[in-house]
């Protein structure tokens, strides 16, 4: 019963960790340099959404045994996505440039990519200890 809790507690606190990283590099409140004031972006909202989702719903899916198998699922979707969409982001920002080798593993999103998959594997972990009781 306690390495349930504690799985699912490193999976709220990397999700609420994913979820701070994303509202700092995505703001949904952007400042125009322009004319001073907050502008609402609904692409940086989107950008949250994700994240988001992780922290609350599937958290709350995988504290009852019952709705386990749907947090895995949701949580397995939302690194599927994460991956593609990060690792999209990054080849955009990176191809067509001279960059050697160690700028595509430094300057990409692999680091995040990889805490995405940990995220994924503490998941994977907590349906298994909710499998065996």
């Amino acid at each position: 019963m306690a390495t349930k809790r504690v799985l699912l507690a490193a999976l709220f606190f990397i999700a609420l960790g994913g979820f701070m990283l994303h509202y700092r590099i995505h703001p949904v409140w952007v400042l125009d340099k322009a004319t001073g004031s907050l502008l609402f972006s609904g692409t940086n909202l989107l950008s949250n959404l994700f994240p988001l989702v992780d922290v609350v719903v599937v958290t709350l899916l995988f504290a009852f045994r019952r709705t386990a198998a749907y947090g895995f699922l949701l949580n397995g979707l939302i690194v599927i996505y994460g991956t593609i969409f990060m690792a999209h982001f990054s080849i955009a920002a990176l191809w067509g440039k001279s960059a050697p080798i160690s700028a595509w593993l430094v300057k990409s999103l692999l680091a995040d990519i990889f805490i995405l998959w940990g995220d994924f594997l503490v998941g994977k972990a907590l349906y298994d200890a909710h499998l065996r009781g």
